[in-house]
């Protein structure tokens, strides 16, 4: 009989890389309790943070869900051409650099925006994007794809027999509305819902250009003050564990809410939506599917048109800053893939967990354990894109483990015992056996990984001076020197950088694949 399959080198390169993810989340961690044990008791202040962070959380969460819910109706129940790449585009946001979406936003609703433009043409008032509606809008911009995506799963996951059999009875529109879409919302909405909370709770970029003001500080952005203007470092990390107490209780509420039984299997058949055939239902669909659409494009084409012009007159430090990005995007890429194979390959439940869970840490929470941790030995602006670099590494590792475990494992499965009959181990093993058959997910995982350190604007806010800089801080840099017409030319530069790098290892990843 064949053996068993063994992992690569029997597992231990991915056990070790586990453990030293453990190390990296935990020690910070242990910092920054250990500091916070010397902190008073959080202030007026600090409370009216903790506020709104929790309800721009709740706003953003609910808004996206229920916007998403029409689009995603619209997208389950029309055939169209162009429907492969209105959900592709869907995606294109969670690679966006938060400082372009925002430049982007600014261009469409700031006050010399699109909208305010047509808005004086009519005799009306300017509307302000900044405080919390701006935040919130942001947000909306975020996580409106997310939510459609999950939610249109939903709806595809009802079997299309369930369908059928309701045309067969003579059910309309709210009959199917009422025995089918809305019992898979009510199993749906509350975990996509608490996913996007969750994710709003770490709101630091948004909140840093969006603010406007003391009365729009997130619990991120309040660690970041306590460091950067205050060098309060006993408020930083009392604020710090406020934060992972949130982070944590609202990461377990999401993974209890996604639980729920759905409507069991089918014959994966697609069939016609017979209950939304009539004109107007049609022209709802496509009302709605339009105005997402613009919502998404706008910001995106905004920055092009005034970015175009603007590269011309861009600071030398643009470039600057750009070179060292691309070097924090290799570098992060290069060990995220390097860590991501290893830990896929021990195939072991516990080296998963460890690498799903930089999910539940903030990034500003482990720079601020970081800064603790290395200023007492050297400058931390020393080693400010190393650090970021690294923080880049361990927030992406989770994304890139899943994209690439499963297909490994499969590799593994199907192959794993002949690759034992022929003792085919170790590098050997990987390169004929493993890598052949990853590379379209691993390279879309590099390339997310790339695109994602590229547009970071987080923990470099905290350790950069004005000599290292990284492109996102050079743009939020030249936006605070109301630079305007330089930092839309740089974050033109960004979006292409960062779009670039993705489609670059991606594609990659496809050229010649044999799966």
């Amino acid at each position: 009989m064949a053996s068993r399959a063994v992992p690569l080198t029997r597992g231990w390169p991915g056990k070790a890389a586990a453990l030293g993810v453990a190390a990296f989340l935990i020690l910070p961690l242990a910092a920054v309790l250990w500091r916070a044990g010397g902190a008073g008791w959080p202030g007026a202040a600090d409370w009216a943070a903790v506020r709104f962070t929790l309800v721009q959380a709740v706003l953003s969460a609910g808004i996206s869900a229920a916007l998403a819910v029409p689009v995603a109706r619209a997208l389950a129940r029309r055939r169209f051409a162009a429907r492969g790449l209105y959900v592709a585009l869907m995606g294109a946001p969670f690679i966006l650099p938060v400082i372009v979406a925002v430049m982007g936003l600014i261009a469409v609703f700031g006050r010399g925006g699109w909208i305010n433009e047509g808005l004086g043409l009519i005799g009306l008032g300017p509307l302000s994007i900044y405080g919390l509606h701006g935040v919130v809008l942001a947000h909306v911009f975020f996580n409106l794809p997310l939510a459609v995506r999950l939610i249109l799963q939903g709806w595809q996951e009802i079997p299309g027999e369930r369908f059928r059999l309701a045309a067969q009875l003579g059910a309309g529109p709210a009959e199917v509305r009422r025995l089918l879409e809305i019992p898979m919302l009510a199993r749906v909405l509350p975990g996509v819902a608490a996913v996007i909370f969750a994710i709003c709770l770490t709101s630091f970029a948004v909140a840093l250009t969006l603010g406007g003001g003391p009365r729009s500080t997130t619990v991120e952005l309040a660690i970041y003050q306590a460091f950067r203007f205050e060098f309060d470092l006993g408020r930083a990390a009392m604020l710090s564990v406020i934060q992972i107490g949130l982070v944590t209780v609202a990461g377990l509420a999401a993974l209890r809410l996604a639980r729920g039984e759905g409507f069991g299997a089918g014959l994966d058949r697609v069939v016609d939506r017979w209950d939304a055939q009539g004109r107007w239902l049609r022209a709802g669909d496509a009302a709605w599917l339009v105005l997402t659409a613009l919502f998404l494009l706008g910001p995106l084409a905004a920055v092009a048109v005034r970015g175009a012009p603007g590269m011309a007159a861009m600071p030398a430090s643009v470039w600057d800053a750009a070179r060292a990005s691309i070097a924090v995007a290799l570098g992060a890429t290069g060990v995220t893939v390097a860590l991501t194979l290893t830990m896929a390959l021990a195939r072991r439940g516990w080296v998963e967990v460890i690498g799903l869970a930089p999910l539940a840490a903030s990034p500003l929470v482990l720079g601020a354990g970081l800064f603790l941790l290395i200023n007492p030995v050297v400058s931390p602006a020393s080693v400010s894109l190393l650090v970021t670099m690294a923080v880049n590494v361990v927030m992406a590792l989770p994304f890139a483990l899943r994209i690439v475990a499963p297909a490994v494992a499969g590799v593994e499965a199907e192959y794993g015992r002949l690759a034992d009959s022929l003792d085919l181990r170790g590098a050997a093993r990987l390169r004929w056996l493993v890598l052949p058959r990853i590379r379209r997910p691993l390279g879309f995982a590099a390339g997310l990984t790339a695109a994602l350190s590229m547009g970071d604007l987080g923990v470099i806010a905290l350790f950069a001076d004005p000599e290292r800089a990284t492109l996102p801080l050079t743009v939020f840099r030249l936006i605070g020197a109301y630079r305007m017409e330089a930092a839309a030319g740089a974050s033109l530069l960004l979006l292409a950088l960062s779009f670039g790098l993705f489609a670059l290892f991606d594609m990659g990843g496809r050229w010649r694949a044999d799966t």
